[in-house]
């Protein structure tokens, strides 16, 4: 009984310290997002969290281990949030109008914000680069997954690298979000420049397959693969 006892204890326990450290999670994030990161100190962590600052060493140890585990679970729920709209991407105009959309989701939600401080944070926080970047990989592995099944079967499949180019395609959001902040027009004229570049590989793909050929060989030559 007294075994029983202590097992239903452990477990209470166990929810409570996880509810904490969820509050701690999700106060971290608000912080960062409302305050930057030159004012994410335990205190102000913990009262966005509604729990004690001292809570935050004993979940995490250190504050940048909190920022750390934080920004990894952040991206984690975005990409969650989006994969199944993902799947459905056929092509890579529609891949283009959901980072548009995105784009807007995540500045209105003040995420792009919230990009910005962990960059610039990482420049001086070496702890937040490796979240950063593994956040920033979530998001590449989905993108790559959707330029993989896109490019397969098209004239374009043999001369693309899909890892590189789903990096290239994140850097350009990444840098473009960023970018809006100093010059709302320049960034829009980026934007409807990449969906002109969509456009373009959607017409080589309906090509009949006289063409296709034709568009290989004259890839194939200019890379120095037909010779």
């Amino acid at each position: 009984m007294r075994e029983e006892l202590t097992g239903r204890k452990s477990a209470a326990q166990e929810a409570r310290s996880q509810e904490t450290r969820d509050k701690l999670l999700d106060g971290a994030l608000r912080t960062l997002v409302e305050q930057g990161i030159g004012k994410a100190s335990a205190r102000a962590i913990a009262s966005a969290a509604g729990v004690n600052q001292a809570l935050v060493f004993y979940h995490f140890g250190t504050v940048d281990e909190l920022l750390v585990a934080a920004c990894r679970r952040g991206a984690e729920l975005r990409v969650a949030r989006h994969r199944e709209r993902l799947a459905g991407v056929t092509s890579f105009s529609e891949l283009l109008a959901f980072g548009r959309a995105l784009h807007e989701e995540e500045r209105e939600a003040g995420h792009v914000d919230f990009l910005g401080q962990l960059l610039a944070g990482a420049q001086a926080h070496p702890r937040l680069a490796r979240p950063t970047a593994v956040g920033l990989d979530l998001w590449i592995a989905e993108i790559e997954q959707v330029i993989s099944r896109v490019l397969d079967g098209t004239p374009l499949a043999e001369f693309t690298d899909p890892a590189g180019l789903a990096r290239a395609v994140a850097a350009s959001f990444v840098g473009l979000e960023l970018y809006e902040g100093v010059d709302p027009g320049g960034a829009e004229a980026a934007f409807a420049a990449l969906e002109q570049l969509g456009a373009l590989m959607g017409a080589v793909e309906e090509l009949n397959p006289v063409a296709r050929k034709a568009v290989v060989y004259t890839l194939r030559r200019q890379s120095g693969r037909g010779r």
